[in-house]
């Protein structure tokens, strides 16, 4: 296995809450996140993200996901 953080988990919460949404709260990320049971890595950068409006190409690069 590698030392690389699982982003598939994070990818998925993202591709969900973004569904036919453009812009998604930082809040809203992160009661997603919490209510999907993410690891507390995950949380963490989440918790982390300045508050405001994210589009989903924004929050992927932020929280380091792959979501495009």
């Amino acid at each position: 296995m590698t030392d690389e953080p699982d982003t598939r988990q994070l990818d998925d919460l993202l591709d969900d809450i973004f569904h036919g949404q453009e812009r998604i709260s930082q809040a809203v990320i992160y009661r997603r996140a919490v209510a999907a049971e993410l690891p507390a890595a995950l949380l963490s950068r989440i918790a982390a993200l300045p508050q405001g409006e994210y589009a989903v190409d924004e929050a992927a690069d932020l929280l380091g996901g792959t979501v495009a």
